[in-house]
């Protein structure tokens, strides 16, 4: 159903789903492209995010009269090294689209100290997810489910407790930028 092939050493969302969703761990992983990894590796994950990628889209939609402004945004993180992929995947498919590279998905170890790890909190905007019809990551993630044998559940995101999106769709982000110390590439 998804075009997404996920490297062996990266599949683990199976052992982390149970009846009451995906386990959650100390460490935490976040997706992203190669193209960023280096600048990642001296100055960790800012909120700040891709600039490059983010003033490409910027002229681009300037070309047809949008504005924005600018602004903060949190570290998107996961308990899952396989949704992380997820993640990465779409990060590459974005700068390879915007920036005409040639990008390959990577998926950090977040080992945070535990005064960050009590900030991490569940990503609620994973109710835009449920709404858009036939979403993507819905589809990769019921994939999974179905493979494990559990019941995909159905979420109401107008009455839907927020630790949902944590627990079944392994959605969760940071507020304040991750140390370089903290992270670590995961590979095979």
């Amino acid at each position: 159903m998804t075009d997404y092939s996920v490297p062996s050493h990266l599949q683990d969302t199976l052992q982390l789903l149970t009846n009451t969703g995906l386990t959650t761990a100390d460490v935490w992983y976040h997706g992203t492209a190669s193209g960023v990894l280096n600048n990642i590796l001296e100055q960790g994950l800012t909120r700040a995010g891709d600039q490059t990628l983010r003033e490409r889209q910027l002229k681009t939609l300037s070309t047809i009269g949008h504005s924005t402004t600018e602004q903060a945004e949190p570290i998107f993180l996961t308990q899952s090294k396989e949704l992380a992929y997820y993640w990465a995947e779409e990060k590459v498919h974005s700068r390879n689209l915007y920036l005409q590279g040639n990008e390959t998905p990577v998926v950090l170890a977040v080992n945070l100290p535990s005064d960050l790890a009590q900030q991490v909190s569940t990503d609620a905007g994973g109710a835009a997810l449920v709404l858009e019809p036939g979403n993507a990551y819905l589809l990769f993630l019921k994939e999974r489910y179905e493979a494990a044998g559990i019941e995909f559940p159905e979420i109401n995101p107008f009455d839907a407790d927020r630790s949902v999106y944590l627990d079944w769709l392994g959605l969760a982000y940071l507020a304040h930028d991750i140390s370089a110390a903290y992270l670590q590439v995961v590979e095979a």
